[in-house]
This record gives C-alpha cells, structure tokens and sequence, in this order.
C-alpha cells in the first residue's frame, strides 16, 4: 500500500475539518468580482530613508490584524486528529523511515483512481471551465524590461509596474488551466487553508513586532477586501552603531523609571501600574497571545500539514518552482552573469555578509584557541586563575593536575573538532567544547563566569571581531547563554559584557536558552518550570521598566537582538502540548516540557516584552530558534507561527505543506550545512540547494566554528564549498549574502548603507545591485514567481462562496 493511501484510510475524513462544519471562521460568503492588477509595490511603502526605529516610535496603537475569527472554544474533531497526528509522529522514530504522514511520495502524488473518478464528474468539469476562463486574465506583476519586448504571442492581461534597470530577460509562463492535476474540490480546500495558515502566521508576526512580507500581506488585504495600508505594516527595532565621539556605555542617558510591577502569571510576565494591581491580577493594556486561540491555530496547523489534497497541491508546486528556477537559470544565466560583470567595484567578495547562526563559545577556530592558550601560559603561568577543590591554583599548577603542559598541545590533542564519531551523537558533540576532554579548560577559556570574570573569553571574542572588523565585509550574530537557573544570570552576563567592553560594529548579539529544565529540576535548582521563566525574563522586564535599578543590564539589553531557544531536538518529550497541558507553575515534575511548551512561553513573554519596550521606544528583540535539525515536523510548524527566522530547518523536506507555507511567507533560515554533515545529514543531501531553487530564504552559517571549520574565515569557508558542491554561481552566492543581511539583526541605518535606500521594498525596486552584487533579473523572477504563487491562492477563494471575511 502506498503511503498517500494509508494516510487517506487512517483519516478519511480530514477534509471535513476544513469546511464550515464547527468552523464559523470557515463560512465565506459568496463574491464575484474582476481580477484586479496587484498594486504598485512604490505607492505601499513607507518613506526608505525612515529608519524602522522611527517609524515604530511614532505611534502606540497596535497595528490592525485582519485575519480569520476563531472559534473560542477548542474543536474536539480538531484536537483529537491533532492528538493523532502527534502520536503518530513521536512513536517509533527509531525505525521510521525518511517518509512520514507529512509526506508525498514523487511517485504517488496523487490517487489515481480518485483522480479519475473526480474528472468524470460534470461538477468538477464546469468548475474547471470557469476557472480556466478565467486564468486567461489571470493578473501577475511582471517587471518592466529597459527595452521594448517583442509583443507576446498570446494575449494575457498583466500588471506592468515600473522597474528601474531590469534587463530584457525570458520567462517561463504557464498558459491555460493553472489547477491542472488536482481537482476542482481539492484546489478551493487548499486554498483555504493555506490562506488561513498565512493569515495565522501574519497574526502572530504583527503581535510581537517581527518581521512580515509586504507581498504576502498585499494579497491577504486583496482576498479579504480590505485595502493594504503600509503603516499598519511592523519592523523590529535595532539599536544603530554607535556615532563618532559616542560612548556606548554611558548610562547617563538611560530612560527614568515608570514605576510599573512586573508579576508572573500562569507562565507569562505581565506588567500592572501598581502593587496593588498586580495583587488583583489587572495588568495594563498590552496586547499578548491568547493561550486557547494559539492552541485552536496550531491542532488547525496540524491537520492542514497531514492532510491529503494540501499535501498533493503544495507537493506539486514546490515540484513546479523547482522545474521552473532550472528553466530560468537555463534560459538566463548568461544575462545575469552579464549583469554582474557590467556593475563596476562589487563582487562576492566585497558583498557584506552575515554568520546568522553562531555561538560565542566556539566562535573561534580551533588552531585560534591553541595558539591563545599558548599564549596565555606564557604570559600568565603564575597567575591564579582557578579554584580546584576549593584551593586557589595558578595556571602552571591547574595544567599540571590535568597531566598537560601547553608547549605540548596540538590541535589534535586538543580534540575540539567534531568528526565521525559525532554523527547522530549530540552527547559526544557537546564533550567537544572541553579542550582535551577537560572542563576546567572550558570555564577558564570559555566561560563568562568564572575565577577571572570570564577575561580569556572576553578577549578571545575581540580577537574574533578584530578578525572580522579586518575583513570588513563580514558579520556575527553571536549567541550567550542564559539558563534561567538563577535570576543573577543576567547581572553576571551583563557585568562581563560592559566591565570588557565586548562591543563591535561587527558583531550583534544574541541570548540562548538551552532546554535543560529537566536537569536543573533534577538538581534542585528550581521548583518548577514556572520558576525557570521567570528567572529567564523578569530580570529583562525590570531593567525595562527602570534602566537604572541595573544599568549594567540595561545597556547590554540595548545591544542584544534577539533570543534562541537550543538543544538536541531528537529527544523527545512525549507531551502534547494543548490546552490540558499544566501550566509552567504546576509543572514541577523532572520531565521535560515539549518543544512547543517551550517556543509558547519564549514567544509569549517575548510578546509582551516587545510591547513593553515599544512602548518606551527601546530597542526590540526577535525570536530565532534552532528548528527543524532533527525530532518532529511540528516543531517547524511552531517556529511558523512564532519565529522571525529560524536556524536548520532540515525537516522542511519532510512536509511539502509547511515547506510551501515557508516560502510564501519568505521565513529566513539559517542554514549550515558542514555542521549538518557532521552531526545529522551528509553534506550532498543538505535541502540547502533544493531550498534556494525553489525561492524559499536562506542564508549560510558557520554554528561552531571551532568544531566545524579550519581557516580564519569560517564563513568564507561555509560559502567556499557550498559553491563547489552545490556548483553556486556567483549570482546565487550573492543572493544568499542578501539574504543574510535581510534576516540579520543589523539597524536600519546599516542595512541602508548595506543594501541601499529601498531595502523594505520587495523585488528589484528593493534591490541595488551597486551594493549587493544581485542580477535584478534575478530579483525580478523571484519577486514574479512569488506573486504568481500567491495570485494562486487568491484566485482559489474567488469561485463562489469563497471569499473570506463576509465581503460582498
């Protein structure tokens, strides 16, 4: 039996959970009306030359949010195939093969009996005439060549915005019947729910300041009736480098103190005006995620990634995007290539680009830390640098316990670097940060925290930044740990921070939160889950609310971008999470929570930090966690409606529905294939090459350089054989150095200088080729081939009784 059919017995009736049956959300209402010519992307942007900070500053009412209603109560039908779902996923992972119930096999996309049943139908036959008619004035921005274009064969009525300096190239078009291959029934239910999902994820995005596309949001106004407004739209906000003459940690200007309480409540930090409201539970006016809604949007989410006609429609549009890039570069390389070689001073050298996924433990190259353990010895042998059973020891003494002298060292004594005996064992690769095996090693030299207050750490990482400050075209986003076992973790990190100054232009920082609650439980160092938020957010919220109660924090806060959650996703819980799930102060057992638990609460109280932030106009932070390099499909599903942009996302092959539902809402992902190749995946099957052909967004990133890497340049190196083995042209390595910079926490000012004044904008109006390297023949494909996917969907709700929202 084949897998679509055992899907399709085990559920028959998935499709029911789509329809209006228990879904008011679901009931549209019947609406003709014309194509209508996508809108000029120039008249819906905001003024480029504002900077996001700006813009976000000028007004405290949250942005509207036009999305589907949903029902208040949870869908049993619903939750319960959810349930199934997840049960499915999570038993026997061990003799799974590499397809899952998210899957569609290339040799069986479809049921061919139920295929041929549903043509015969008189039904489908007229629904499909009408819709072929009306594909004939099927309406997709093209962009304006600089040329007159010969006039097309057949006559197809297009929009025409103006693009400035896109050459005359051949695009690949599908004329006649574009739902061809599914049915009629089937393209409408898809359309639904993937017009749902993408309203769900815009949602979310809006609610905590991240990141959403314009096009996409473009569309969704379209299908629902409702005029796109540019101001409704969000940027986060990043604090700009310092200017000349201004001192980074000077606390003189930090903001006064509100006066508020910050309270946690069921797993979230709200914040009240006074004691005594937050004693009565009546916190202030900050929109946050409603914890049932949010479990009705995901078992929705669930079911849509395991249904059959989704999966057998995105399956063959991601075949479709695929097929169509290779024409495109087939037909066009040769034009890109003479665009490049045409656009004078820049080339993929010289191209600014960002490590968009490192960690500041190993963010050195293995011969980097010998050579400065070397070199500490000599300089520091007599220093005392250690407590060893509870007896102060110099450096000379501490390497003698270890048997070790450091004239002796090599980087293959020092065993840092991951090989094959880490393939499928995260257990072994984290021994890897202990220099020869020896974790005194590691808290001497890679640690914040320790009898020198982390100063061979602090001047490791400003050697690295000098690396990269010499480069000059290169950037990291370093990730620290906060573990939440203690509230004076964020004193302590933002002591080390400020007393060495780890500031660079060419470094943007990151908080990571490990999913360690079951040992920290296990030890005794929390109560509860509970107990573990709160130490990792309530120190935040307080510098928030009085910068000057812990200045020290409050400037290093201003210098952070974001959080990551991380760990080994192959382990599994075994807890779904819904709406019986305890909340984080009742679990107080040593089991760990799910990964969904954990993205929840992150986003959550990332949510109303945001607002709280906003509010004040302080610098925002996203959420960009580690997904999809191992465990379930559903942590992809998580990261859809929580993250900004996320780190691996290896699993993405494994379900066509969020894969397709990633590329429409152009959801970075940082990718690292040499950190894949020795932990998960081999380096030839990395998606990483199906990803970028197929138009979703990816970027390169190194993880752990000193596992991973042997040069000086980690990054170059990451992009050095990800062009051989993936055969990269210079235009594609350009595009995934875009990339980089677009998801990157770099400020607006930056990313002005970066990509030009236009960088918001989508397509080639966005696009300076001057400082990017990008073929605007390139950038006018995929900005074409995404509006066409979208197009699709919108058509797909226009057939009578689709339109969403009640519009007439």
């Amino acid at each position: 039996m084949t897998l679509t059919s055992r899907v399709h017995k085990k559920a028959p009736n998935i499709s029911s959970l789509f329809c209006n049956k228990g879904h008011p959300d679901l009931l549209l209402v019947a609406r003709q009306r014309s194509v209508q010519p996508h809108p000029d992307p120039e008249s819906n942007q905001s003024d480029s030359g504002q900077s996001s900070g700006s813009v976000i500053r000028k007004s405290v009412t949250m942005p509207k949010v036009i999305a589907p209603v949903v029902s208040t109560e949870t869908d049993d039908k619903m939750r319960a195939f959810a349930e199934q779902v997840f049960a499915s996923e999570t038993k026997g992972e061990d003799v799974r093969d590499e397809f899952s119930m998210f899957d569609v096999a290339d040799d069986c996309p479809i049921m061919h009996q139920e295929m041929a049943h549903h043509l015969q139908e008189d039904e489908d036959n007229e629904k499909r005439k009408k819709r072929q008619q009306r594909s004939r004035t099927m309406a997709v921005p093209v962009a304006c060549t600089s040329h007159a274009s010969v006039a097309p064969v057949v006559d197809v009525e297009v929009d025409m915005p103006t693009y400035l300096e896109v050459p005359d190239f051949q695009r690949v078009a599908i004329i006649g019947d574009y739902a061809s291959g599914v049915t009629m029934d089937d393209f409408e239910l898809s359309c639904k729910g993937i017009y749902r999902a993408m309203a769900i994820r815009e949602k979310y995005m809006r609610l905590c300041y991240q990141r959403f596309p314009n096009t996409a949001s473009q569309y969704l106004r379209e299908i629902e009736g409702e005029p796109f407004k540019a101001e409704d739209q969000v940027q986060p906000v990043f604090t700009p480098p310092p200017k000349d003459g201004e001192d980074p940690f000077d606390a003189s200007t930090l903001p006064k103190n509100l006066g508020y309480v910050a309270r946690m409540k069921e797993g979230v930090i709200y914040v009240y005006d006074t004691a005594a409201a937050a004693d009565k539970h009546q916190p202030r006016d900050l929109p946050s995620p409603d914890y049932n809604t949010f479990i009705d949007d995901m078992n929705f989410l669930i079911a849509l990634i395991a249904q059959g006609p989704t999966k057998t429609y995105t399956h063959r549009r991601l075949k479709f995007l695929m097929s169509k890039f290779n024409v495109h570069e087939m037909l066009n390389e040769m034009e890109e290539m003479k665009e490049l070689k045409l656009n004078p001073h820049r080339d993929f050298y010289n191209c600014r680009k960002v490590d968009t996924h490192i960690h500041a433990a190993a963010c050195m190259n293995q011969k980097h830390l010998l050579r400065f353990i070397k070199r500490s010895y000599r300089v520091d042998a007599d220093r005392i640098v250690h407590k060893l059973n509870g007896k102060e020891v110099t450096m000379k003494e501490l390497f003698q316990s270890l048997n070790l002298h450091p004239y002796d060292l090599t980087v293959d004594s020092l065993d840092v670097h991951a090989g094959r005996q880490t393939f499928q064992r995260f257990d072994k690769f984290n021994a890897k940060y202990n220099p020869v095996g020896a974790h005194e090693l590691r808290d001497l030299y890679m640690k914040t925290e320790n009898h020198i207050n982390g100063e061979y750490f602090a001047t490791i990482i400003k050697e690295v930044a000098s690396d990269l400050e010499d480069a000059k075209y290169q950037y990291a986003e370093p990730r620290l740990s906060i573990y939440g076992c203690n509230p004076n973790e964020w004193t302590k990190l933002s002591g080390w921070f400020v007393r060495h100054r780890v500031l660079s232009p060419h470094l943007k920082w990151m908080i990571q939160v490990p999913r360690i609650y079951d040992v920290f439980r296990a030890r005794d160092f929390v109560p509860h889950f509970g107990k573990m938020l709160e130490n990792i957010f309530l120190p935040v919220f307080e510098a928030t609310i009085d910068p000057h109660s812990n200045p020290e924090l409050s400037l290093f806060l201003q210098h952070v971008t974001g959080f990551d959650s991380v760990d080994d996703e192959s382990k599994h819980s075994g807890h779904m999470f819904c709406t019986k799930s305890p909340k984080p102060e009742e679990w107080d057992i040593t089991k760990n929570p799910s990964y969904t638990y954990y993205i929840y609460y992150m986003y959550a109280n990332i949510t109303m930090l945001n607002q709280l932030r906003r509010e004040r106009g302080m610098n925002t932070f996203l959420f960009r966690p580690h997904c999809g390099e191992a465990g379930a499909v559903t942590h992809l599903l998580a990261s859809f409606m929580t993250a900004d942009n996320i780190s691996h996302g290896l699993n993405l092959k494994k379900s066509p529905v969020l894969q397709y539902l990633y590329f429409l809402g152009q959801i970075p992902i940082a990718m690292s294939p040499l950190s894949n190749n020795s932990l998960f995946l081999e380096y030839a099957k990395n998606p990483l090459l199906e990803f970028h052909k197929k138009g979703l967004v990816v970027s390169l990133s190194t993880d752990d350089p000193m596992q991973f890497h042997y040069t000086k340049e980690p990054l170059m190196e990451e992009y050095a054989i990800a062009a051989q083995v993936f055969k990269l042209s210079t235009c594609d390595m350009c595009e995934i150095s875009r990339s980089s910079i677009l998801q990157s926490a770099l400020s607006d000012e930056e990313k002005i200088h970066f990509l030009g004044d236009h960088y918001l904008k989508e397509g080639p109006e966005g696009n300076d080729i001057r400082k990017t390297n990008v073929a605007q023949i390139r950038m006018a494909y995929r900005y074409e081939t995404l509006c066409y996917e979208l197009n699709l969907i919108k058509e797909g709700l226009k057939a009578e009784g689709n339109i969403p929202g009640g519009v007439t």
